[in-house]
């Protein structure tokens, strides 16, 4: 019965416990974007009308939203 109430105790307590889940997410948020900007500026390190145009739709995106 010890063993239960132990096991109980461990299982009950893990989901109490999430203090630093929501920093580990936006760590891994950040990371996911760091690396597709660094592929995308690999891959496009020659040809920059397309990184052109993709800067240029960011910028009207943002001059909108502010």
């Amino acid at each position: 019965m010890k063993k239960i109430i132990g096991f109980y105790t461990k299982v009950v307590s893990y989901p109490q416990n999430e203090r630093g889940s929501q920093s580990l997410e936006w760590i891994g948020i950040a990371a996911v974007i760091v690396i597709l900007v660094g592929t995308i500026s690999t891959v496009f390190a020659g040809d920059n009308t397309f990184a052109t145009a993709i800067l240029n739709k960011l910028k009207d995106f943002v001059s909108k939203i502010g």
